[in-house]
């Protein structure tokens, strides 16, 4: 199956957390340009990530991408098997990091992914598929410490690396600035990712979890952007029907 690259200037995506299809075909019915499957952090399986894939592609357009919980060949090729539209690898430091996933996510000779008939290929294998199936894929690497910060400009002048993606919690956290987003520290690293990207002619996106976020990251230049999350809209709509029922004069407890 190909899958054109959605990482367009100012496109739009949304993270997905919560490991279950209805949840995936519901915010894939929305006009988001991709969405993005956790399993760093999240507990989804191979299997659920397979079906939330069918479930965003039932959905309409949203292409469906997830996130690999470590730059691993093995869960590289697992999750590639599964016919996702690309990658997004957490926490890569050097340009070396960056060659080792495009080569993991790469068939023969350019690469080591192994090759077999899977959901990926249409459940048969063709030379035709094999030849095009790296071409098809988006790869996104995270740059997520200081080392990566440094190491950005040769990061995405890797050759297959799509988008570079800074992961705001663990940046600031690897600076010493934990959640001060407005930082010294942490406002030049961002700087230093966005022109790595500029100058590789790549795009750089982050993750907004709320309205305020969303502009912010706007306005810091970014070019890309996950504009919430799964369970963030399910708290925040939560808060929103509280607060409206508490200011009417009426306790929940």
């Amino acid at each position: 199956m190909s899958n054109p690259n959605p990482l367009h200037s100012r496109a739009i995506g949304t993270w997905l957390s919560i490991p279950h299809p209805t949840v995936a075909e519901a915010l894939a019915g929305l006009d988001y340009d991709f969405a993005v499957i956790d399993t760093e952090h999240a507990s989804t399986t191979t299997e659920t990530v397979e079906n939330m894939i069918r479930a965003i592609e039932a959905a309409g357009d949203t292409a469906p991408l997830a996130r690999v919980a470590w730059n691993d060949p093995v869960r590289i090729k697992r999750l590639l098997d599964t016919g996702v539209a690309g990658l997004m690898l957490p926490m890569v430091e050097t340009s070396d990091e960056a060659r080792e996933v495009v080569a993991a996510m790469s068939y023969p000779p350019e690469g080591g992914r192994g090759i077999a008939a899977s959901r990926a290929s249409g459940y048969e294998l063709t030379p035709e598929y094999v030849d095009r199936a790296s071409d098809d894929l988006t790869t996104i690497v995270q740059i997520e410490t200081e080392k990566g910060v440094g190491n950005a400009t040769e990061i995405a002048g890797v050759s297959g690396i799509d988008a570079l993606f800074v992961g705001p919690a663990d940046l600031s956290g690897s600076l010493g600035v934990f959640g001060q987003f407005d930082s010294e520290p942490f406002t030049d690293a961002l700087t230093q990712v966005i022109d790595a990207g500029e100058k590789a002619e790549k795009p750089v996106g982050t993750l907004a979890t709320d309205e305020m976020e969303i502009e912010r990251w706007h306005d810091a230049g970014f070019d890309f952007l996950i504009a919430g999350t799964d369970i963030g809209h399910l708290q925040s709509g939560g808060n929103r029907a509280i607060e409206t029922y508490r200011s009417l004069g009426y306790s929940s407890r």
